[in-house]
């Protein structure tokens, strides 16, 4: 590409002597030796030469260094021959521009080390570093001698010292280096720029994609040297999305409203032109992660400098040659500047639009892509079917009244929940209820005016009903809509048609008692409903839903309002927590209740409310509330234990042939790992990961990457480019981390996740941003390019809606892929006390496994295990971290250990094959059909049943060895008692081998268990 100001090429070889013209010189080159900057000398260093040996030699080092309060760190000197730390060193002047120092330089001639950002790091995976203070302790008689002041800053002239030169600067790599573009301008050669161009409304330095705008505080010497442009030339091929720079300086004044405006490019010989719908500008808006189009307020304060990043679409069928118009900066304060834009179009075609090389940053279009946005419906679900009032999903039915709210909800799953049935589960005992109570006028009648389905696709289904409330001059307009997986939300906007104050508005949820059994959310870890629960919001708890039900039956209800916008979660909660719903919160009044109620019903004596309140408060004329809440109805489908016994996982990255001897054939490949080395970021070892994948692929096993939304790392290509969108892709805080993330980016965000070995630092994205738009183009790219089986998910940044895209673009691209889910116990004070299955329910509709995961206790009860850990109420099975788990009781849940993180299920692998598991259905416990069932409460059965045998699972919750006696439904197994037998096959770490009659005793251990396999002398 050329420009109209010179590029200054960095040499591997020789020094890069770079200045402003009359400015002084800033030489740099590569580290001529290699050192480690985390044992405490940092990532920079000056290296001066002396001479001659002296006591005392003064040093100028013009460093244009863009970190804030220089004076404030302390400069480490070290003799480059021996390694030896030089005390007496005194500082003269320090801060941005240069530093002045005075040293002792006794070895001579020879090099000397200024190492001038040194830092103390401590931590591994969330490392602190501190850089080290100006704390300097020279020998007081050697300030003495050469007669400088104790207060750094004197009036000390060098003049009568020898000086020594600088060589150049170096950085300890090519990564951490400043130059170019964090080399800054000097505050004199500043000011002479805003004086030179003070009639200037504001300056605009174009700049090319290859130098990323770094600084914000600053203006780049390779600016100052080029100065302000107006015309902007460069060469682009065709089929590419081409990227650039404007970058603005608001040199004499704030800069208000700023808007970029294109102008169509023509090329004069053919008449052909790029049309100005083909250019945008990535920092004054773009379409949404919800796919909604947006504008951003971008203002500029004086002195500050801000990027424009835009880019164009060159069409692949126009003739090369030179096309030419106009980028317009326009502010709401001050006269708009134009730059010439000349592209010369080459004849060469780019059929992926540059994406396959990172430095063109033509992916930053991905920014606003809208893959997979559509009401397509997924596998296993159906497209939805409305009758009347009642949508039917997979395995549920939602009937509506018309007043917009559920009046009934059936699930059809079966206990056992491996199928779906004709016949249904009621979950209410009656309709949804809106209530709005007042004292003085009690009677609260309301009169519907209209109910409208206002969209009906395969994948969604919307309405509208309106309703008023005569006697409180109240309307409620009720906004629904159903997707194909059983989400269902519920805008309710509340208009006062006069002043007026209530004693409460609340929405009622009766539910029946038989599918109400378990309880899980908003503090209540999962486990048996008790009798009575209230609650009340607290920021500082990620705690928002509830999900009420029985295993086969069962809703969440989370509760929103206009204000919603998806906090943080695992470790960084607490720095951007939940916005309290105005509505639902009411200042601290709202709250939430689980009841057991009598009802006058001669069939039902009973049933469950569940009430969230808000308590008094007093409506102006005019004032809308939104009570808006959503509805995830489960289960969302049947468990498949076959398939998932048939994927065995191998969590890590070894050869091929390694994991295929161990009878893996699902492999994990964690970020850190050779193919996949920076956090979320997967596209920088393209080659290696393919031949990883395509061997896996020759042996029959399938490879799944980490790659998730969290956090990014700072390896990523566009990470410059998407800073300076000004927090919204990265979410603010108070910096500090590693210390790349603090010399280049400075301040303003929150690190993350670090990996010492790759020196690979990562910044938390924020909860929602048109990253997800881009992770999902990344995503699509991995499954084309690479052939990715699937994804391993380590807790989830992003909503259902991306959840939504990520399984449609994998079933397009890839079908028959992978997606698990992993998640660390969310229930502490760091993560808002949250419940992950909770947390995450809405993402399981399009999940295949779990892997609840570090914290977990194991030891916890049943009902714990069943709603907390195993996935099972909401048609997914998994696998345990946690110390390995409990082999014994994972197997009532049809739940191992990973291969190798922590435990080895390789031993009831093979007798998973012995038996044939694959191919057996499963009945829980839970079910009530469940043919066999224990003497001891607490000591479970699970059985696994084939034509003519069975494996049965047993697991103790008793803190004593139990003898059980096994009360059998051998019609329901299919099975001849008289002619059984009971076989415990050896199985290494779990068992020895025994046999056992029907009707005999079997001792169970305290924790422990048995896998026995039932079947006759005919069974194979």
């Amino acid at each position: 590409m050329a420009i109209l100001f010179s590029l200054i090429c960095f040499s591997s070889s020789a020094v890069t002597a770079f200045s402003p013209q009359g400015g002084e010189k800033y030489p740099c080159r590569e580290a001529s030796t290699a050192w480690d900057p985390d044992s405490g000398l940092g990532n920079h260093r000056a290296v001066v030469t002396v001479q001659q040996a002296s006591g005392a030699v003064f040093v100028h080092l013009p460093w244009r260094r863009p970190d804030s309060n220089p004076e404030k760190k302390k400069v480490l000197v070290v003799e480059a021959r021996s390694g030896k730390f030089i005390t007496n060193v005194w500082p003269l002047k320090v801060n941005n521009d240069c530093g002045d120092f005075v040293f002792e330089a006794s070895e001579a001639p020879g090099d000397y080390y200024f190492y001038y950002l040194p830092y103390k790091i401590e931590g591994k995976s969330y490392p602190v570093v501190t850089y080290l203070a100006a704390d300097y302790q020279p020998e007081k008689t050697w300030l003495e001698r050469y007669g400088l002041s104790p207060v750094p800053g004197s009036k000390f002239k060098p003049s009568s010292l020898p000086r020594a030169e600088l060589i150049a600067f170096e950085a300890v790599d090519d990564f951490s280096r400043f130059y170019p573009m964090e080399v800054i301008a000097t505050s004199e050669e500043t000011a002479k720029i805003i004086e030179t161009y003070k009639s200037e409304p504001f300056l605009i330095f174009p700049e090319d994609r290859e130098h990323p705008v770094r600084i914000f505080d600053y203006l780049p010497l390779r600016w100052v040297e080029a100065g302000p442009q107006t015309k902007f030339e460069v060469t682009a091929n065709r089929g590419e999305y081409f990227v650039f720079q404007l970058g603005l300086f608001a040199h004499c004044r704030n800069l208000e409203k700023i808007k970029v405006v294109f102008s169509d490019l023509a090329n004069q010989a053919s008449g052909k032109v790029i049309k100005a719908k083909e250019a945008s500008c990535f920092n004054s808006g773009g379409l949404g992660w919800d796919s909604q189009p947006f504008e951003k307020e971008l203002s500029l304060a004086q002195g500050k400098v801000q990027p424009l990043w835009c880019g164009i679409q060159i069409p692949e069928n126009i003739p090369p040659g030179d096309y030419e118009g106009e980028v317009a900066v326009s502010t709401a304060n001050l006269l708009a500047q134009k730059i010439s834009l000349k592209i010369k179009v080459e004849d060469k075609v780019l059929s992926d639009s540059g994406d396959s090389e990172l430095w063109r940053q033509s992916r930053l279009r991905w920014l606003n892509s809208q893959l997979a946005v559509n009401d397509e419906v997924v596998k296993p679900y159906r497209p939805l079917e409305v009758k009347g009032r009642t949508i039917k999903c997979l395995g549920r039915t939602l009937t509506l009244g018309e007043n917009g709210l559920p009046a009934r909800i059936e699930s059809f799953f079966t206990p056992e929940l491996t199928a779906i049935s004709s016949t249904s589960t009621d979950l209410l005992s009656r309709p949804f209820e809106f209530l709005i109570k007042n004292s003085e006028a009690p009677a609260q009648s309301w009169k519907n005016e209209s109910f409208v389905f206002t969209k009906i696709t395969p994948g969604k289904v919307a309405w509208q009903a309106v309703n008023k409330i005569p006697a409180l001059d109240l309307t409620v307009k009720i906004n629904g809509a159903m997707e194909f997986d059983g989400y269902v939300e519920f805008k309710v906007k509340v208009e006062a048609g006069s002043g007026r104050g209530v004693d409460d508005i609340s929405l009622i949820i009766p539910l029946r008692p038989e599918a109400s059994t378990y309880m899980m959310g908003l503090g209540f870890k999962g486990g048996r409903r008790p009798s009575s629960f209230s609650w009340s919001w607290d920021r500082s708890k990620n705690q928002d839903a509830l999900w009420i039900g029985a295993v086969n039956a069962g809703l969440q209800c989370q509760l929103q309002a206009e204000n919603y916008s998806r906090p943080l979660n695992t470790n960084f909660y607490q720095l951007k927590p939940l916005n309290l719903p105005p509505s639902w919160w009411n200042e601290g009044r709202g709250s939430v209740r689980v009841e057991e109620a009598e009802v006058r019903d001669k069939k039902r004596k009973k049933e469950v409310v569940l009430a969230a309140s808000s308590g008094p408060r007093q409506l102006k004329k005019g004032e809308v509330l939104y009570f808006n809440f959503n509805l995830l109805l489960t289960p969302f489908k049947p468990i498949n234990p076959g398939k998932h016994f048939s994927e065995r996982y191998y969590h890590a990255f070894k050869p091929v042939s390694e994991i295929a001897a161990t009878g893996a054939n699902v492999i994990n490949v964690h970020h850190a790992t050779e193919i996949n080395p920076f956090i979320n970021y997967p596209f920088l070892r393209l080659e290696k990961m393919k031949a990883y994948l395509d061997e896996a692929h020759r042996q029959g096993l399938k490879v799944k990457i980490y790659y998730t939304i969290r956090e990014l790392s700072n390896r990523a290509s566009e990470l410059f480019a998407l800073e300076s969108l000004n927090h919204e892709i990265f979410t603010p805080g108070q910096g500090g981390g590693y210390s790349w993330l603090q010399e280049h980016l400075h301040s303003g965000y929150i690190a993350g996740w670090f990996v010492p070995e790759l020196k690979d630092a990562a910044i938390i994205n924020s909860g929602m941003s048109r990253w997800h738009n881009y992770y999902i183009e990344g995503l699509a790219w991995l499954a084309k390019k690479a052939g990715i089986d699937g994804l391993y998910l380590d807790d989830v940044a992003f909503d259902r809606v991306t959840m939504k895209r990520v399984r449609k673009v994998l079933e397009n691209y890839r079908p028959a892929t992978l997606i698990d889910l992993h998640s660390a116990n969310q229930y502490n004070p760091r993560d808002g006390y949250a419940s992950s299955a909770n947390l995450y329910l809405e993402h399981f509709p399009f999940l295949d496994r779990l892997w609840f995961g570090e914290y977990f206790d194991y030891n916890s009860q049943p009902d714990y295990w069943l709603i907390e850990i195993s996935g099972i109420p909401f048609g997914l099975m998994g696998e345990m971290l946690e110390k390995g788990g409990n082999p014994w009781r994972g197997m009532i849940y049809g739940m191992t250990a990973r291969l190798p993180w922590a435990g080895d299920p390789r031993p009831l692998w093979n007798a998973w094959d012995d038996f044939g598991l694959t191919q057996a259905g499963m009945i829980g416990y839970w079910s009530p059909s469940c043919p066999v069932k224990t003497s001891e409460p607490q000591v479970l059965a699970t059985v696994y049943h084939q034509k003519g045998k069975a494996m049965v699972a047993l697991a103790s919750w008793s803190g004593k060895t139990e003898n059980c006696r096994l009360f059998v439904d051998w019609k329901k197994l299919g099975l001849d008692p008289q002619k059984v037998t009971i076989e415990a096959p050896a199985i290494e770490n779990f068992q020895p081998a025994k046999t056992f009659k029907p009707g005999e005793e079997i001792p169970v251990e305290p924790g422990q268990g048995w896998l026995l396999i039932f079947k006759t002398s005919q069974s194979d």
